[in-house]
């Protein structure tokens, strides 16, 4: 056991096994080589080595707790709650026990309950570092970027040699945009576990974003070095290059990823943003919800103050001259933190919102503007509505769809006879529409006019406007308000 505490694992795994040759059934020997197993990252002979240790003594809390870890390394993260629940029911102010319980938690998804495992942990060992930054780790997957960083803090001034708290400080710091102070974060957790690829990725994720490009490669091909397969940073490379405008790189970047095991439709999109291959549909899904989960909370500052954002102001005064009627039943499409909502209101009778992000939702909910808010896509939220609206409003949403007709049939058959269409995309020439290097999509107005008439609506306005300005230059874009024939909105 001394040679075990000072980690020189072989020669205490040696003397382990000494002892079951004397004693088959010594509980101490069977538990300890099973964390010993677990530490040398194989789980399932943890598994078996501490269910022995448990089989001659099921009433040790300690051992339930190293099986409770040893099954979550093993994927059984069901097993794994239940062992942690046996440890705390033999010793309830077991600390260990209880933040283990909310890593497994937080691995079946259960956020909340997690941060409340966390929260029992600390309040019998205030000072317990781990249960600290876990809490970080579950805040951070919550979208609660300011929390996250509050509970990496805390971890951190107690054990300041904690690499996983420097690296969920890191994450923390990214999502709230303080990027430099993100890379320093990165840095220290490398400095401390030199062989960590995801905190290599994490810090070439913040130097991109930085528009450091060849320091973010240099920090993704540390991560590939130690971790080959790793699709997420042979991606995250591929976008640095495709920035640095290293398009043929950039593409065996993206091939590579999809080599590894990264989703299909995502490197799909991401090729054919570079020309590759059949432009897709849409974005996919899973894409665009981490984007703006993640863009949540400095997603009006970023447009409004840096991309100089004028959209949901221009669409006001365009709804303000097109539909003479107020008291409308509005839906407002892809709604996102409710910059629209504002303007909606003023003569809306009700307003909902609906958008595939939540930490969007959650932000528009703040604004107590919308009767209701729903996380969908449009298309599946537009299947269930019929005759239900007076005015459908969608602002800076079509650059992440391409094929507009099965949103088209959705908003026709969900407005009213007389209901309108108001509506932005970015103006494009040529093919209907294209996916761009920015990973949105452009249509032609030729496209809208045909698309309206084959759908059955009225084309009222089509207007050209300056979306944003993004990289000192101005986004052309398209305002368009279309009706649906009969009544008198």
């Amino acid at each position: 056991m001394e040679l075990h505490q000072q980690g020189q694992l072989q020669p205490a795994q040696a003397l382990y096994r000494q002892v079951l040759e004397l004693d088959p059934r010594q509980f101490d020997a069977l538990h300890l080589l099973g964390v010993i197993a677990r530490q040398q990252g194989d789980a399932q002979a943890a598994i078996t080595l501490i269910s022995h240790a448990i089989a001659v003594d099921g009433a040790q809390a300690k051992a339930h707790c190293n099986l409770g870890v040893a099954l979550l390394d093993a994927g059984r993260a069901d097993e794994a709650l239940a062992s942690h629940e046996r440890a705390i029911a033999l010793q309830a102010d077991y600390a260990m026990a209880w933040s283990n319980r909310g890593n497994a938690l937080r691995r079946l998804g259960r956020l909340d309950d997690a941060l409340l495992s966390y929260q029992r942990a600390l309040a019998i060992q205030p000072s317990y570092a781990e249960a600290h930054c876990n809490r970080a780790i579950v805040l951070q997957d919550q979208g609660r970027y300011l929390d996250a960083l509050g509970a990496a803090e805390d971890a951190l001034h107690l054990k300041d040699r904690n690499a996983d708290a420097w690296f969920a400080r890191g994450n923390a710091l990214h999502c709230l945009r303080l990027l430099p102070e993100a890379v320093e974060s990165f840095d220290r957790a490398i400095h401390l576990r030199p062989q960590w690829a995801e905190a290599y990725n994490g810090q070439g994720a913040a130097l991109q974003r930085l528009g450091i490009f060849d320091a973010a490669l240099d920090s993704y091909d540390q991560a590939l070095a130690l971790k080959p397969d790793y699709a997420l940073a042979h991606y995250a490379r591929g976008n640095t290059l495709r920035s640095m405008q290293r398009k043929d790189e950039a593409i065996a970047a993206y091939r590579a990823a999809l080599a590894h095991g990264d989703n299909p439709e995502t490197i799909a999109f991401a090729l054919a943003s570079l020309g590759v291959g059949d432009t897709p549909a849409v974005l996919p899904a899973d894409y665009v919800r981490s984007l703006f989960d993640q863009y949540a909370n400095h997603f009006d500052q970023h447009l409004v103050e840096v991309l100089d954002y004028q959209t949901p102001s221009y669409l006001d005064r365009l709804i303000r001259r097109t539909v003479a009627a107020d008291q409308l039943d509005t839906l407002d499409l892809g709604c996102g933190t409710g910059l629209c909502g504002p303007y909606l209101k003023a003569y809306s009778r009700s307003l909902a919102g609906v958008d595939l992000s939540q930490q969007m939702l959650d932000k528009a909910a703040e604004r107590q503007l919308y009767d209701s808010l729903a996380r969908d896509d449009l298309v599946s939220y537009l299947d269930g509505q019929h005759d239900a609206w007076d005015l459908a409003v969608a602002a800076d949403v079509f650059v992440y769809i391409g094929d507009l007709a099965p949103v088209f049939t959705g908003v026709h058959r969900a407005l009213r006879a007389g209901g309108h269409f108001c509506f932005t995309v970015e103006a494009g020439d040529g093919a209907d529409f294209v996916l761009r290097p920015s990973n949105r999509y452009a249509h032609t107005q030729a496209y809208i006019e045909r698309l309206a008439a084959a759908t059955g609506f009225q084309l009222k306005a089509a207007e050209a406007l300056t979306a944003r300005q993004e990289n000192g230059a101005p986004t052309a874009a398209l305002a368009i308000m279309l009706q649906k024939p009969g009544g008198q909105v």
